[in-house]
């Protein structure tokens, strides 16, 4: 199962690209678009190192642990597409002609 590290990492790299971004823009508009970016990443990473970790060890601790991090995961990515439809409509309302 190669695919669960690959997305693991993936996420980890976009959910610091978009904390960083979120410190460098200046419109809070694109503040907020970007936070919900930083949600989804946040919410795949918790739920697939979850789904990762059980499937490697298949212990009942683990199982415990793997529903934790997705009951915390799932919430995020759910809140991150809200977010993020939200902000791009916001944005595209203002800014018409770009």
């Amino acid at each position: 199962m190669v695919i669960f590290p690959i997305l693991i990492v993936l996420s980890a790299v976009l959910y610091i690209y978009y904390k960083v971004a979120i410190i460098r823009e200046k419109d809070p508009l694109t503040q907020k678009y970007f936070n919900g970016k930083a949600r989804i990443c946040l919410g795949i990473f918790l739920s697939t190192f979850a789904i990762n970790q059980y499937l490697n060890y298949l212990t009942q601790i683990s199982l415990f642990i793997g529903i934790l991090l997705l009951i915390v995961g799932l919430p995020q990515i759910l809140r991150g597409i809200g977010e993020t439809r939200h902000y791009r409509s916001e944005w595209r309302r203002l800014n018409p002609n770009e």
